[in-house]
């Protein structure tokens, strides 16, 4: 179960980094293009929110049940080394707040009238997911 969870936490990863960079570029050129937002234009947003709180689910799972997640945390020493704190904390801590980032931007999107302020909402608030989603991503253990 747990190396199962652990290939559909890794390949989840790229599917929903692709469309939240899809999303924020093409929210971004509604924005800036002056377009109307359509129903195409939920529905997209909406597919990035869907995948990104699926990888953070399978993210959470994996968290208790690998030895590297929860048990390393209450292990004791793994704020001391960096690798152990960026698994065991700052990657589950940061994108958990990375996905309420980018909840908030698609909430604040439906719920505004004007179309130029529902496309900057979930440019902004999706990029700033992204870029927190990015900052903790153990590169070292996910490209090589």
């Amino acid at each position: 179960m747990y190396i199962g969870l652990k290939h559909l936490h890794s390949g989840l990863a790229y599917l929903a980094l692709l469309t939240l960079a899809i999303v924020v570029i093409y929210a971004l050129i509604g924005a800036l293009g002056n377009r109307t937002f359509t129903e195409r234009d939920r529905k997209i947003a909406l597919v990035a929110f869907v995948l990104a709180h699926l990888q953070l689910l399978v993210g959470l799972v994996l968290y208790f049940v690998s030895p590297l997640g929860f048990s390393l945390l209450t292990g004791g020493g793994a704020m001391s080394d960096s690798a152990a704190r960026l698994t065991a904390l700052e990657h589950p801590v940061i994108n958990i707040l990375a996905i309420v980032v980018i909840t908030v931007g698609y909430t604040r999107a439906k719920k505004f009238a004007e179309d130029r302020a529902k496309f900057r909402s979930i440019y902004m608030l999706y990029a700033i997911g992204l870029v927190l989603i990015l900052s903790r991503i153990p590169w070292q253990n996910w490209l090589g």
